[in-house]
């Protein structure tokens, strides 16, 4: 068995649900946190049957002292920081909380890290909105920043600050470059569930139509479950590195779309409504991405495809 501990920052997420029911599987103690542990909302827990067996505490990631407490309390070998705001299209409406929820908390981390003088490793949950539009050319590890949205600053922040740390002060730490990866854990505010959830009314008799803004967004859609793979082992790593955590194929959402109904057995065309109250003061239009130093490194390639994931939210499946 394995006698690690990790620290998950937002085990109520997917990312922190679905590593957490990793780690267990492992052998890992597992502490997942939340801002709030008495009144948070766990049932993405209870749906993997982990909620039991992780021990959950209270941890604000932007308040210094709360991590510090929650560092000297649990002493983590792992932490995995996932916490944070997660949604682009909030971020507009909440600049500041994003850029404090995100970059802040890694700062935070960081610095508990390299204040306890610890040989803890850090994981921090990068994304590729960071790249910006990158023209079609798919972005890596060497591609410059040039975020489009407030989300995609912090986040681009939050590499950096990880960076410094790492080269300044020697510390074990690093980021994912995230490419967007669903599942059934989803929340509703994120397109990819708004979709499925969508068609299965319409399915049902429930709703008529189906209305979204811009369908000719293209990105890199992963599962879930596959991606907190890679996280574990960016910490397993003997060096520690920053990794794009992607499956290499891009697809524009209208495709998502239609794949959806074609589930469903629907035709998108009768159903589809775009809306131009959903569009975005700015947006990356096309996201594509190159994951192959990652599997060159650690030998993790993302394993489903695009039918396959859309089937699988549309069905529920958790693994």
């Amino acid at each position: 068995m394995n006698s690690k501990t990790a620290l998950i920052a937002g085990v109520t997420g997917q990312d922190g649900a679905f590593l957490a029911r990793d780690l267990l599987q492992k052998g890992y103690r597992v502490v997942g946190s939340s801002r709030d542990a008495l009144n948070c909302d766990t049932h993405r827990l209870q749906r993997l049957g982990i909620e039991n067996d992780i021990e959950l505490i209270s941890l604000a990631p932007n308040d210094f002292r709360s991590v510090l407490k929650a560092f000297s309390t649990v002493l983590p070998d792992e932490i995995y920081n996932l916490a944070g705001q997660t949604s682009v299209g909030l971020s507009f409406e909440q600049p500041v909380e994003c850029m404090e929820s995100i970059s802040g908390g890694t700062l935070n981390f960081l610095e508990v890290i390299r204040y306890m003088n610890t040989s803890c490793r850090l994981f921090s949950a990068g994304s590729t909105e960071c790249f910006g539009d990158i023209k079609g050319i798919p972005a890596n590890e060497l591609t410059a920043f040039h975020p489009r949205s407030p989300y995609g600053v912090a986040k681009s922040t939050s590499f950096w600050q990880i960076a410094n740390y790492r080269e300044a002060y020697g510390i074990f730490c690093c980021t994912g470059i995230l490419s967007n990866h669903e599942s059934p854990l989803r929340p509703s505010r994120f397109v990819t569930q708004k979709i499925i959830q969508g068609v299965k009314k319409i399915k049902l008799g429930l709703a008529s139509e189906l209305r979204l803004g811009n369908l000719e967004i293209w990105r890199d859609w992963g599962w879930a479950p596959e991606y907190v793979e890679a996280m574990y082992l960016m910490l397993q790593a003997e060096q520690p590195d920053d990794y794009v955590i992607a499956s290499g194929r891009t697809m524009s959402l209208l495709e998502f779309v239609r794949l959806a109904f074609d589930v469903a057995g629907l035709n998108h065309q009768d159903f589809l409504v775009t809306d131009s109250t959903f569009l975005r003061p700015s947006d990356l239009c096309y996201s594509s991405v190159d994951p192959s130093k990652i599997a060159r490194d650690l030998g993790w390639r993302a394993k489903a495809t695009p039918d396959d994931i859309v089937a699988w939210m549309y069905n529920e499946r958790l693994c």
